[in-house]
């Protein structure tokens, strides 16, 4: 499996990418409001298309996970992308990484606590607040689930 930065990549496929996923490149999180396509990050490519992208950002000693996605489950795409994410951040002196994502978001809860993430944090109708900056976040989630929280987690790294 091979990991490119995505500053080695054209920009337009990592904002194809964005749109295609998840509507547009902004991501509207209670830590900030992100272009995804203009952070730090890897991506894996299969017959030169993305099919699984990590973006990060690094504040002192915090790294935090803004997106990832991959189109191919099971593969092993994501958890090389969060161990590369992770390699950098140890190199880059942080302490832990940091992500949120929503209380729908059963995949992501069950993915990251098996990586070695706790859950942290609980901000309560934060989805209501991001909503006021980008409306089409949905109402409803995977499974049905009304998106309404967010759900920080973290890893210490050792």
């Amino acid at each position: 499996m091979d990991i490119y930065q995505v500053e080695d990549l054209p920009k337009y496929r990592i904002i194809e990418f964005f749109k295609l996923h998840w509507g547009s490149p902004e991501m509207v999180i209670s830590s900030g409001v992100y272009d995804c396509s203009s952070l730090d990050g890897f991506a894996v490519l299969n017959e030169g298309k993305i099919i699984g992208l990590i973006t990060y950002i690094i504040k002192n000693t915090e790294c935090e996970i803004i997106s990832l996605d991959s189109t191919e489950e099971g593969k092993g795409i994501g958890t090389s992308l969060v161990q590369e994410v992770e390699n950098l951040a140890k190199k880059k002196n942080c302490k832990i990484v940091k992500l949120i994502t929503t209380n729908d978001n059963l995949l992501a809860l069950k993915f990251y606590q098996k990586r070695g993430f706790i859950l942290s944090r609980i901000i309560q109708n934060a989805v209501e607040e991001a909503r006021k900056v980008k409306p089409e976040i949905p109402l409803i989630g995977n499974d049905g689930i009304p998106i309404r929280d967010e759900i920080e987690m973290v890893k210490v790294l050792r």
